[in-house]
């Protein structure tokens, strides 16, 4: 199987740099400075094991790769925002054999979030979910560093909305051979609804820099706790946090090539590069959607959307609002 990776940044080019190494076949998608830089220098990839540099196939717009191999995986590692451009670009694309991207290849949605699966599936007819769980960073063109060990990280993958098959089960056998773990679960939704939960401290890290202190952290135990009561109203369940301790165990640890803390995670190294938009829309936005529907009060992830989508919509720097000024913002707003 070829793979197909749109989106190489923290997440798609560790994906692809680790199935590369183990002699996958890999092309990477994206576009801009990191497209320049990857074909100049190739891949830069930092793990603890130490950095390397992988020249593979890049291109920014699908018809530089021509027609689509019937073997290929699109493996789907842009931001939930940019979601439904990549499934514009890449949907129709011509299959080898006859038919269509959208209707013959699998799609793996590697998302935080719960939305872009269901986006992709008014499209694609073969959705595949993950939940994705890896200490990944893409701050600079060309590079990308994944301080996990001894695996990158952890994807649980499954049929989406759920179920399991053949095809998952490869992909996950690829991926375990690339030193990421990859179960196979056929209720993948309720780990990524987890994941969620937990993502809904992304919007505090990204303006206001790591969550250390007890303030931080009861900004994002109020979240939570409107995330979880909303989740309750719908009557959607989650994976808890033992079952998540036992499924990671000590299979992954942080651990810092370069004796230097880890940056922030994905919303934090959206505002530290400046792209003009972040997901909370999908994290703090998705309950504040599901509290409007169930009638819920979700003040706090209210304000967490407002204020990310302000910091992103005008570029302000990672970590530029003080803990207490948010909670001005969330208490006063």
């Amino acid at each position: 199987m070829r793979y197909v990776i749109i989106g190489a940044g923290a997440v798609g080019g560790t994906v692809g740099g680790r199935l590369a190494e183990a002699g996958h076949d890999v092309v990477l998608v994206t576009r801009g400075a990191h497209a320049a830089a990857l074909r100049g220098g190739g891949l830069r990839l930092r793990t603890p094991e130490g950095a390397r540099t992988h020249r593979l196939p890049v291109v920014e717009h699908p018809a530089e790769l021509g027609e689509l191999r019937g073997d290929d995986i699109l493996f789907l590692a842009v931001k939930t925002q940019d979601v439904t451009a990549a499934l514009d670009a890449w949907g129709g694309r011509p299959v080898a054999g006859g038919g269509t991207a959208a209707e013959k290849l699998p799609l793996v949605c590697a998302q935080n979030g719960v939305e872009s699966e269901r986006i992709a599936l008014r499209r694609f007819r073969h959705v595949y979910g993950v939940c994705v769980w890896m200490p990944a960073s893409h701050t600079e063109p060309g590079a990308v560093s994944a301080a996990g060990s001894p695996h990158s990280g952890m994807l649980h993958i499954g049929r989406y909305p759920a179920g399991t098959d053949d095809t998952a089960r490869r992909i996950a056998a690829d991926l375990e051979k690339s030193r990421i773990l990859a179960p196979v679960v056929a209720d993948v939704l309720r780990w990524k609804y987890a994941k969620l939960l937990a993502n809904l401290a992304n919007s505090v890290e990204a303006v206001t820099g790591p969550i250390s202190g007890d303030d931080a952290r009861n900004l994002y135990a109020r979240a939570r706790a409107e995330g979880e009561a909303a989740l309750t109203a719908a009557g959607i369940a989650w994976v808890g946090d033992e079952e998540q301790r036992q499924a990671r165990a000590d299979h992954i640890r942080f651990d810092p090539f370069d004796g230097s803390p880890r940056v922030g995670g994905s919303s934090w190294q959206s505002l530290d590069r400046g792209t003009g938009s972040i997901e909370a829309d999908y994290l703090n936005g998705e309950i504040a959607l599901l509290g409007r529907w169930h009638g819920v009060p979700t003040p706090v992830n209210d304000a967490l959307q407002r204020v990310a989508n302000t910091c992103a919509r005008e570029r302000r720097p990672a970590g530029s609002m003080t803990v207490a000024e948010l909670a001005r913002e969330i208490d006063g707003g």
